[in-house]
């Protein structure tokens, strides 16, 4: 009997990859990784012409679709694996990340007479550039006592849904106009593989401040952001929303033509990438933290009953596995920042040296930081450098680092930058468990929990808890592949509950980073002044570091 197989297909900030999964045991057959020709656009459009404001953040959605045609074929090819034999695909992108379409879901920048205009391409996660529409809304809505904004910690940022889609209102009002839907870049993706747009429960509860029993916000609402925006779910949107494992379609013969797949393949209802990692660790019940490191973090982990949480970025009913309340929180700037140290602040004499033991920089760093003891370097670092999204949840806020000398090297400040998401990652836990939600265990996916065991230690030692690493590099493509699995459903080879799904499937590794007392120790007397900085900074008793965003802005405004 033919093996059967499932395809999960991950999209990233830089990158979509596609995994080809064993359905019977979890067993990754093959991966592909496609980068982003035009990755992120954050200074010009593609005519190298038209540039971009601050705090931008754009992709070109032929990007996703070349994901598609290159990844696909080539985890059949790799694995010898014939069209038939897959029953199922899944999806899962980095959101929330958005795009106006047409009615077909062509892409307005697809069209010549848009194709000049910023507005009219995706904005992704990080496009912070429609912060002021978010404080606005945040604003009115707290002014109005709007019970929703409790479910995301008091606060819906600019990485959020409306607040972009107002910001196209108000700035490009020709590209709302011409637009017949604004919608996730996870479900245009489903889209184009079946044909029909089914909107994900994730993206719509975490991103777009809809709820399983009440909704979206009342027209009142949207009427008292703008009077443009009262009909604004029926407009652009739609109330006709999809639960996590449903089958969302199948492949069409188009779609077909461009993966190689078979016509008719189940094709599961698009998720979040930090989100669908939860069951591929094997997480199916509360208390477990899943941390999803990449370039930002996402903290993802199951409740079993609602709590109001300051910063969580959302909670919502069935988000993450059906039967519990699913929680989120995050941190904008991890792997992000320490791309930047290495591109801006490292000498060359440590690429030279790096190359003579033929290892990455990065590598080079970490060995030199494992030498030093915990508090040896002098530093202390607030992790900033692209805003703070929990528990904070505000963009506007900036990287600090302190205690440097003349002494300082570059291997402690790479440290300290560890060290500081590793703070971040612990005031979100404390957030949570002085909330009345319970954290009993933390997981790690991603491929620098795999390879950074100084980091992995260091998160152990901050947090004083265990930390358990996913199996899968590719966690989040393992569990879209799962969701794939319960598409097809038991009577095509695949599974009928995520939960028996998680338990043939999931993998994490046989080892466990524990706490080491005399670190635990120091790093509690750091964490202490972390966390006195975090509030001076970020609760408004010195907000230096806005007027300094504010001070740049105006400079390079007038610089033009």
């Amino acid at each position: 009997m033919a093996k059967k197989y499932v395809i999960g297909l991950d999209y990233g900030s830089l990158s979509g990859r596609a995994v080809l999964v064993d359905v019977e045991n979890g067993r990754e057959v093959a991966t592909s990784v496609f980068e982003y020709p035009h990755a992120v656009m954050d200074e010009y459009l593609p005519d190298g012409v038209t540039k971009l404001g601050y705090d931008w953040a754009l992709q070109d959605p032929q990007d996703y679709l070349d994901v598609l045609s290159n990844t696909i074929p080539a985890v059949l090819r790799d694995a010898q694996a014939a069209p038939e034999d897959v029953i199922g695909v899944g999806i899962d992108f980095t959101a929330c990340t958005v795009l106006p379409v047409k009615k077909d879901g062509t892409p307005l920048c697809f069209l010549p007479e848009y194709k000049s205009n910023p507005h009219s391409y995706v904005k992704l996660w990080k496009h912070h550039a429609a912060q002021p529409w978010a404080n606005k809304l945040n604003e009115i809505a707290s002014e109005r006592g709007e019970e929703f904004l409790s479910r995301y910690g008091g606060k819906i940022s600019s990485e959020w849904l409306f607040p972009k889609l107002w910001q196209i209102l108000d700035e490009a009002p020709e590209i709302y106009k011409a637009m017949d839907c604004f919608v996730e870049a996870a479900d245009w993706m489903v889209w184009q593989l079946t044909g029909e747009l089914k909107r994900n429960s994730c993206t719509a509860g975490y991103k777009a401040i809809w709820n399983k029993k009440k909704g979206y916000p009342s027209k009142e609402f949207f009427r008292a952001l703008d009077v443009r925006l009262e009909n604004v779910v029926e407009d652009k949107l739609s109330t006709d929303i999809y639960s996590l494992g449903q089958k969302a379609g199948e492949i069409t013969a188009e779609a077909a033509r461009l993966t190689g797949l078979c016509e008719g393949t189940a094709v599961a209802v698009a998720n979040v990438d930090a989100h669908v990692a939860i069951p591929a660790v094997g997480i199916t019940e509360h208390g477990k933290m899943l941390m999803i490191l990449g370039t930002s973090t996402c903290h993802i982990f199951l409740g079993e009953e609602e709590k109001v949480v300051p910063g969580m970025c959302g909670v919502v009913e069935d988000g993450v596995l059906p039967g519990f309340m699913g929680y989120e929180a995050g941190q904008s700037c991890v792997g992000d920042h320490f791309d930047w140290f290495v591109k801006t602040c490292v000498p060359k004499r440590y690429y030279d040296e790096a190359e003579a033991l033929d290892m990455n920089i990065h590598k080079l760093l970490r060995e030199k930081a494992k030498k030093l003891a915990v508090g040896e370097s002098g530093l202390l670092a607030l992790d900033w450098w692209n805003g703070n999204r929990s528990v904070l949840v505000d963009v506007d806020l900036t990287g600090v680092m302190c205690g440097m000398t003349l002494l300082t090297k570059p291997e402690e400040i790479y440290r300290a930058l560890i060290e500081a998401t590793a703070y971040g990652t612990r005031m979100i836990v404390e957030t949570f468990k002085e909330n009345g939600v319970p954290i009993t265990e933390l997981y790690a996916a991603g491929g620098i929990s795999q390879k950074d065991e100084l980091m992995m230690q260091i998160y152990s030692d901050v947090t004083n808890m265990e930390i358990r690493i996913a199996d899968s590099l590719q966690a989040p493509a393992l569990g879209s592949a799962m969701f794939g699995a319960l598409a097809a459903g038991a009577e095509r080879g695949g599974y009928d509950n995520i939960v028996d799904a998680a338990k043939a499937m999931s993998k994490v590794k046989d080892y466990v980073y524990r706490p080491i007392a005399e670190n635990v120790t120091v790093y509690d007397r750091l964490f202490a002044e972390y966390k006195r900085l975090h509030d001076y900074y970020g609760r408004g008793e010195n907000d230096v570091l806005k007027h300094l965003k504010e001070i740049k802005k105006e400079a390079a405004c007038a610089k033009k």
